[in-house]
């Protein structure tokens, strides 16, 4: 990392941060660790949102992950796929830095359901992989993962999983102390790139406010086969929130904006000519009303409601010239309630509606301008004996899609879960999941008839797909002690009509390029998913020298079609470790993790090599009065690996970043 290269930050972000740094000094030293930034809370005390019964992690039976704390801050990427890609089956997708978004257990597109405070981020990231999530990983208080068909409350499309952003846009508490904050600023060296990040909460006892805003700028990175050309992202994210609150519960709103640009390294054109490479250019505005009522009809009990409002556009151009336009306007509104009933028994319930319009206009308008109205309603039910627990949800929806020009397509999913758990002993806790799932066909899969330049294939719906179906048996354990935590899952889905795209091997001619693309097909087959994932950390030692941790942890998955032949693009399995050191003031690690070969490809898929990523952080963190400071250095692909993913449809042309440095400092107020 060259000096020239650090003199590229602004004067103005070094002369803020010294400024809050000459502030900090002024202060009294304060003994303790900021108490705004310590570690990770264990998985046991961590509320998810996302539950209807806000449950903390420990109490849930159905698969959940959670990122925050300085966990999250060391994972912290430009895309939220790779932002969780640590945790256990969970994998990335790619189109180059721009892009990435989560594939849970193999599943991706409309299969994951990407959310913001609990509604969807209504951007059109499942309608091709160069679309990126309008969504901003860097503002994450925490991000919830709940895996497989069990997460049927939030839409009947969310057969894989649900990924949850928890950003406090929206307080729905007082500010303790009244004021609090985060800034940062990080240079990395493989893209010469920057972020910068400010987040502000402020209020008293009746009324809060927030606002945050982040700034990311990104050029082409460098790969261990030189210049990934077109790679470069360029980021604006913005938002204001304002809550009334009190012990009665809260209610606020909240306006936010995204913009996106960045290159699809696919088409990077030729600079020796002077040609510009495609590149998006995403805008979205959003705004948000949300509220909760505490203890409405007693003890236990709670109302909460949300409604969404999202205007979204994203623009193609080839060159300079606009190529394809594509425009989302959407409204979304959910309430639930729960309360507590006889016998020890807890229930929640609810309604949710959306309505959208989606459209392509332009070159690359390969769907048809299409309205989608969807209705549904759900409940959960629990119960606790002592160390056993049980719990009951299901949900049924209608889905009406309106394509212009086209027949009005009427779908009603039904979906519903089964799960247990067993506290065995003190340590060891056993956990049984059974669900029946059913979503209907997105508008690509349906309607879908042009060339998708993108993905450079001409892609052809199907108006007669059936709902689509899973069946998934998980049977998980965890067991936890002072000196060693551990949790597996084994899980087996049987797709009914599993809808998935298949090179026919027949080639269309695209004129204006004179080229032939391959022509991809929608279509259907039952198909069975089986899959093992789990991680185990050792407490090795905590002394007055540190806190010692070794973590292992691994995943594969295997995806089979009944009538014989593998479903395409299936991620590849995997196995990692990393060793962590911690003390009052400093943290490091350093870890690996194998990706292997994926060979069980299929139709016209080409195999993809195995690699190892190697990465370390370290970080050094003290306070200033009531103002604490952290110095950060991160390095990823240290062994500048060349690496490609095997689910992009770009792997045989871009490769991961090479060997990268990350350095910066965060500061909390």
């Amino acid at each position: 990392m060259s000096l020239l290269s650090f003199s590229k930050l602004s004067k103005t972000r070094l002369s803020i941060f010294a400024a809050l740094y000459c502030t900090a000094l002024g202060a009294n030293a304060a003994d303790a660790n900021d108490p705004r930034h310590d570690d990770a809370k264990t998985l046991d005390e961590i509320v998810v949102t996302a539950s209807p019964l806000h449950d903390t992690a420990g109490d849930l039976s159905k698969p959940v992950d959670v990122l925050s704390g300085v966990k999250l801050d060391e994972n912290r990427a430009a895309s939220l796929g790779e932002t969780i890609s640590s945790i256990p089956g969970v994998q990335s997708s790619n189109f180059g830095a721009g892009v990435g978004r989560p594939i849970l257990r193999g599943l991706d597109g409309p299969r994951v359901s990407i959310l913001s405070g609990g509604l969807s981020t209504q951007d059109v990231s499942t309608v091709s992989q160069d679309h990126s999530p309008a969504i901003e990983p860097f503002l994450a208080d925490q991000i919830e993962v709940l895996k497989g068909p069990s997460t049927l409350l939030f839409g009947s499309g969310a057969i894989g999983g649900v990924v949850n952003v928890v950003d406090g846009r929206i307080p729905e508490a007082a500010i303790e102390g009244g004021f609090s904050g985060r800034a940062e600023i990080r240079y990395d060296t493989v893209s010469n790139g920057n972020t910068d990040l400010f987040r502000v909460d402020a209020g008293n006892e009746g009324f809060t406010v927030h606002a945050d805003a982040v700034y990311r700028n990104n050029d082409d990175y460098d790969s261990p086969l030189g210049k990934q050309l077109n790679s470069f992202l360029d980021t604006k994210s913005g938002a204001l929130g304002a809550s009334l609150v009190g012990d009665w519960g809260f209610v606020g709103l909240s306006a936010s904006r995204f913009e996106d640009n960045y290159g699809n390294p696919g088409e990077p054109g030729d600079p020796s000519l002077g040609e510009t490479g495609v590149h998006l250019a995403l805008r979205q505005n959003r705004f948000d009303l949300k509220g909760g009522l505490t203890n409405p009809w007693g003890e236990g009990s709670g109302l909460r409601y949300s409604i969404g409002h999202t205007d979204y556009t994203h623009t193609e151009f080839e060159g300079d010239a606009v190529g394809t336009i594509f425009n989302k306007n959407a409204n979304e509104g959910r309430v639930e309630a729960s309360f507590t009933g006889s016998g020890g028994w807890k229930f929640a319930g609810g309604l949710q509606g959306s309505q959208s319009t989606f459209e392509a206009i332009g070159e690359e308008s390969f769907v048809p301008k299409t309205d989608t109205n969807a209705y549904g309603l759900f409940g959960v039910a629990r119960k606790n004996w002592s160390d056993f627990q049980i719990d009951f949800g299901a949900r049924v929806d209608s889905v009406k899609q309106s394509p212009l020009g086209g027949p009005e397509l009427d779908f009603t999913p039904l979906s519903f879960s089964l799960s247990g758990s067993w506290r065995v002993s003190e340590h060891w806790r056993l956990t049984a999941n059974l669900d029946h799932a059913e979503r209907a066909p997105a508008e690509e899969e349906l309607f879908a008839d042009g060339p998708h330049i993108a993905t450079l294939a001409y892609e052809v719906g199907d108006v007669g797909l059936n709902k689509e179906g899973a069946n998934q048996l998980e049977l998980g354990a965890r067991f936890t002690s002072d000196k060693f935590d551990a949790k597996v899952a084994a899980y087996h889905n049987r797709f009914k009509d599993y809808i998935y795209i298949v090179d026919t091997g027949g080639l269309w001619y695209w004129d204006e390029e004179d080229r032939f693309l391959p022509i991809r097909q929608w279509t259907q087959s039952d198909a069975t998913f089986r899959g093992f994932e789990g991680e185990a950390t050792w407490h090795l030692a905590d002394n007055d020298q540190g806190k010692w941790d070794l973590r292992v942890f691994g995943d594969t998955v295997r995806a089979t079609l009944s009538g014989g032949g593998n479903v395409p693009r299936i991620p590849p399995s995997r196995i990692g470790s990393q060793l962590r050191w911690q003390s009052e003031h400093w943290r490091a690690s350093t870890g690996a993790t194998r990706y292997n070969r994926q060979d069980e490809l299929g139709a016209n898929e080409t195999p993809t090599a195995g690699y190892t990523l190697v990465d370390a952080h370290v970080a050094y963190h003290f306070d200033k009065g009531d103002t604490g400071w952290e110095l950060f250095v991160d390095g990823s692909n240290l062994t500048d690996q060349i690496a490609r993913v095997h689910t992009s449809f770009l792997k045989d042309d871009v490769v991961l970043p090479g060997r990268s440095f990350s350095a910066g400092v965060r500061v909390f107020f």
